[in-house]
């Protein structure tokens, strides 16, 4: 009994160190081109991309740990009754049952650890990432100017290209910026740029040495202006009011608020995440178990058959997770009870499916003539 569960105590997590290595890999190789691209689009500064990474990482561990977790004592069932090790088990009078035992013993630190990071270290995480983003939208506009980039700012009313400073004390080179107000649409260009502050702390991009060209779309109505100085006034605006935008923010609010705060606030969107914080580890947890009897199959059928089962019963769970969020939030179901409905179903669901696996069916009666 202990080398058996030795073995497979080892196996589990020499299985979830590849999963979870392999998911992280992927993980990051996509949230990396995403953030690279906001980058280049000026969303966000370089300088704050490899700690978005990290800290967009946090936020992602609970659900890579929960599917590691999964995928490792599923593949080692699978493989115990694939190669038909079980059966030597068997004869040694285990049963399916002993394999709770050493599953529990690789889930359970993985759910305290999961819970540790939805609990705590994912809200922090969360208002690190907002901090990073705000501070980048208090940047005043030259700041987000990159020397060969097309930058937006003010939703889109400005457009900034600007080449490397030529000259000793330019902050940028050639500038053409594009500026769209309520009656004019104008075009400035300019030899050089640097930015001044005044005593009262508005901030000014100053141009030397070029033009300006207005016009009124519609209207035969036009003006140029050369001039050896000319100042445009940055300032930082709110560049979201959207109603998807405030939903947006709100949701990123509420998921860094901390869980102490997130209890004492009592409203239906605090115990909706309360919700889901805590029922990531108990996940886990219930997907581990239920990796047992999916996992045991027949030798002789196909290869790919409970990986595909099993694949849409945790996507199933965790899709049902969500729409339990969903409805705690709309008051449409009460938290006491959608704290506990999907994990209680999949935890029956795995009972029943471990008591068939289990059941041994009477021979039948001869034929009699």
């Amino acid at each position: 009994m202990s080398l058996f569960k030795r073995s497979a105590v080892s196996e589990i997590l020499s299985h979830s160190g590849v999963v979870l290595s392999t998911l992280l890999i992927v993980w990051l190789s996509v949230l990396l081109v995403r953030l690279l691209g906001e980058a280049a689009n000026g969303t966000i500064g370089p300088d704050v991309v490899l700690g978005l990474a990290a800290f967009s990482s946090i936020t992602a561990l609970p659900i890579i740990l929960a599917v590691s977790l999964f995928i490792a004592v599923l593949t080692t069932v699978t493989r115990s009754f694939r190669e038909s090790e079980m059966v030597v088990w068997f004869a040694s009078g285990l049963s399916l049952k002993n394999w709770i035992t050493p599953v529990l013993q690789c889930a359970v630190p993985v759910a305290i650890l999961i819970a540790v990071l939805t609990l705590q270290a994912s809200p922090w995480a969360y208002r690190q990432i907002a901090e990073y983003r705000q501070r980048f939208e208090q940047r005043s506009d030259l700041s987000k100017v990159t020397a060969g980039q097309f930058i937006e700012s003010d939703d889109g009313a400005r457009v900034f290209y600007a080449d490397s400073p030529e000259k000793e004390g330019d902050e940028l080179g050639n500038v053409i910026a594009r500026v769209i107000d309520p009656q004019w649409l104008s075009i400035v260009t300019a030899q050089s740029a640097r930015m001044e502050e005044q005593p009262n702390g508005d901030r000014f991009l100053v141009l030397s040495e070029g033009h300006r060209y207005d016009l009124k779309p519609g209207q035969a109505e036009f003006r140029m202006v050369d001039f050896e100085s000319y100042g445009m006034r940055l300032e930082s605006r709110d560049a979201g009011n959207t109603a998807e935008t405030i939903r947006a923010r709100a949701e990123q609010q509420i998921k860094a608020r901390q869980t102490t705060l997130l209890f004492s606030d009592d409203n239906p969107e605090s115990r909706s995440q309360i919700m889901w914080r805590l029922a990531l580890p108990l996940a886990a947890l219930n997907l581990a178990l239920l990796a047992i009897p999916l996992g045991a199959v027949n030798p002789r059928m196909g290869r790919s058959g409970n990986i595909l089962v099993a694949g849409l019963v945790g996507l199933l769970y965790m899709n049902l997770i969500n729409l339990s969020r969903g409805w705690i939030r709309n008051e449409q179901l009460g938290f006491e009870i959608g704290l506990w409905l999907v994990h209680a179903i999949f935890l029956l669901i795995m009972v029943f499916m471990m008591w068939r696996k289990l059941r041994i069916k009477a021979p039948k009666p001869p034929a009699t003539t």
